[in-house]
């Protein structure tokens, strides 16, 4: 199970979940000294799954290359992706969207191409993966002060079903059923709402794959 861009309270969050579900987790971002607090946090937890932690570069394709060979030799075939990575630059009107503002949020798009292409072939295999996007409300009504962010995040969505396509057509060839969904979560904000996520995540475990692949899901409705 891999939680890209896991240095955050989702990520956190997340990663409890995941343990606590029996789960071996790699958590991955560029900051080892919240890694490993990451690690330390989860650790405490009495569960009966794991936690271990990479640093990588997601927006460098041959760092997420090495990434996923050493996943590999560790862990073997990874069976989940939770895309956590992103951030917000905005305001200013349509006259503010600037050009290195949408640079900065365009990695996390780019980090979500480099790990869902180094990890598909592991996610199409597998008797139940799940893949999971974190979006925004914004694109139900786009902003002139967010024009940069809701396009990203619009690419991004994109992204995710087209992996959802890939799934369904692999499983339709194969003459099998369904077992791998590429889901979008949809928030206003994350902040209140990693715990919220962290469930949501791991619930779909629960669910048929048919039922959930290319699906949105907003969490922020109650």
């Amino acid at each position: 199970m891999l939680i890209a861009g896991a240095t955050s309270a989702s990520g956190t969050a997340a990663a409890r979940a995941l343990v606590a579900a029996g789960a071996r987790v790699v958590a991955v971002g560029r900051d080892s000294g919240r890694l490993d607090a990451l690690a330390a946090d989860v650790r405490t937890t009495d569960a009966a799954g794991s936690v271990r932690t990479e640093v990588c570069d997601l927006g460098d394709e041959a760092s997420v290359t090495a990434l996923a060979g050493r996943i590999h030799a560790a862990d073997g075939p990874v069976d989940g992706v939770l895309h956590l990575v992103g951030g917000w630059r905005g305001g200013g009107g349509l006259a503010g969207q600037t050009d290195a503002d949408y640079r900065f949020l365009e990695g996390s798009f780019t980090a979500l191409r480099h790990v869902t292409r180094a990890f598909d072939a592991d996610l199409r295999e597998s008797d139940a993966a799940r893949l999971a996007i974190v979006s925004s409300t914004a694109l139900d009504r786009p902003l002139a002060g967010g024009a940069n962010y809701a396009a990203v995040k619009a690419a991004s969505e994109a992204w995710a079903r087209a992996v959802a396509q890939g799934f369904a057509t692999a499983a339709r060839d194969a003459g099998a059923p369904l077992r791998a969904a590429s889901v979008v979560f949809r928030v206003k904000t994350l902040d209140g709402l990693e715990s919220r996520l962290a469930g949501a995540y791991t619930a779909l475990w629960n669910a048929d794959a048919a039922a959930v692949n290319d699906t949105v899901i907003d969490l922020s409705r109650a």
